[in-house]
């Protein structure tokens, strides 16, 4: 049987064209650290970028947690083989900064591609933590959170107290803890990620320094003073709540979540993104409210500081693969799709339009609350309230994590702890800048 000319050129053209699709989607690799259903969502993400344009395929990879992901990262780097985007928490910011040639700053690829970029559209609390001295934004703020106080209205209505209003400092909550212990209460208070909620944030809500320089944002050779007054104080008022049994210390990261939603724990103060896993899990009525503060500090309540992660450009790469991840994190700052993101999640929406949008959409009237995180971050920060960008950082969150166990345990007093903990931390921070120097 024969077989037309005309059938022949369009087999050809077919051919042709399938073949000239498939070289032209650049494959842009981007490994990040979101487990279960922050997994699935980071799939869904990928799957609609995908979907609205041809040339570009964005391939999501699961590296592990937090810890692995940037490992992995660097590991690859100097192997040759890192992918376009990687994601990293927001503790290894300063040593993705001083990490030589590893990186290309998102203001700058941004630019480079021609991509419409307004640094200014962002929340400034998390636009300001990746921001360098000389104002380029080094990396995408892709999931941030801060801190909030979550409480149980059932337990407050059985101590007496009022559902509708949440203790406003740190005085109230040692004293609702009282009422809630004599109404049968097993436990008063719980937090998840104590450094970062008692001593990153409490400084920053406080206008109070964590460290020197501009807690790291003025220089390498930053030292720690969370051993202040003010931050004693504070420990030795947490260290006599678990003594009257009121405080009950669950784990150093997010462990003591559950213990808040199975009703264990009437007061919790922890990650906003907790909000979506709180509200799957808890079988009472709860609320969200803004962090505690000492009302005698000067500038108090100021700002909390951000938590979770960015996504870092690495360097190394093809012309065409950064025009790929400009035209990406542009999709990703679409106000629907950090609306969306803000609200699947319980993550800060980054930018203040999809705040507005998420706003208007009637969402945060539907859930009371779940606007507090912006709330707590839509002042515009100072020296203090910036946010805490230090080397070794994980490290010294190691160190504040041992020193706070044994005031909890009794083994040590609050300032003898604190003072430690800034010892073995300044450490870190000088073997940190040696580092840095080389």
């Amino acid at each position: 049987m024969s077989v037309s000319r005309t059938a022949l050129k369009l087999v050809a053209l077919a051919a042709l064209t399938g073949a000239g699709s498939a070289h032209a989607a650049v494959e842009i690799q981007w490994w990040h650290a979101m487990q279960g259903a922050l997994n699935d969502k980071v799939n869904e993400i990928a799957n609609k970028f995908n979907a609205s344009q041809a040339e570009y395929k964005i391939v999501p990879v699961n590296k592990g947690n937090y810890d692995e992901t940037m490992a992995a990262g660097i590991a690859a780097f100097r192997a040759g083989g890192a992918p376009a985007i990687l994601q990293v928490f927001e503790v290894g910011t300063a040593t993705m900064m001083s990490a030589k040639g590893a990186i290309k700053p998102v203001s700058t690829v941004m630019k480079d591609a021609g991509e419409t970029f307004d640094q200014k559209a962002y929340i400034p609390a998390v636009a300001g933590y990746y921001t360098s001295s000389k104002g380029e934004m080094l990396s995408f703020p892709f999931n941030s959170s801060t801190t909030v106080f979550y409480y149980n209205k059932d337990a407050f209505k059985k101590a007496g107290l009022d559902p509708e209003k949440a203790p406003k400092t740190w005085p109230e909550v040692m004293q609702y803890s009282a009422k809630l212990k004599a109404s049968g209460t097993n436990c008063a208070y719980t937090t998840d990620w104590q450094g970062w909620v008692h001593l990153e944030s409490f400084s920053a809500w406080h206008n109070t320094l964590y460290a020197t320089k501009n807690n790291g944002f003025g220089g390498t050779d930053t030292r720690l003073v969370f051993n202040s007054p003010l931050h004693v104080k504070h420990v030795t008022n947490l260290q006599d709540m678990v003594k009257k049994g009121y405080f009950s210390y669950g784990g150093r990261k997010a462990e003591s979540q559950a213990k808040f939603y199975n009703g264990e724990c009437a007061m919790f103060t922890g990650s906003s993104a907790s909000l979506a896993n709180i509200r799957k899990n808890a079988k009472f009525a709860f609320a969200v409210a803004q962090l505690p503060y000492y009302p005698d500090v000067q500038g108090a309540p100021q700002n909390t500081i951000i938590g979770g992660a960015s996504l870092w450009v690495m360097g190394g790469k093809k012309p065409d693969e950064y025009k790929g991840v400009a035209k990406f994190f542009n999709f990703l700052s679409r106000p629907e799709i950090q609306s969306d993101w803000h609200q699947a999640t319980g993550y800060l929406p980054v930018t203040m339009a999809a705040y507005e949008m998420t706003r208007k959409s009637g969402y945060y009237d539907k859930n009371p609350g779940a606007d507090v995180s912006v709330q707590q971050m839509v002042v515009k920060t100072t020296d203090k309230s910036r946010g805490v960008r230090l080397g070794n950082m994980v490290q010294i969150r190691t160190v504040v994590d041992e020193e706070l166990e044994a005031v909890w345990a009794g083994k040590k007093e609050p300032k003898a702890a604190l003072d430690s903990a800034v010892a073995r931390g300044n450490d870190l921070l000088e073997r940190f800048q040696k580092t840095a120097r080389e």
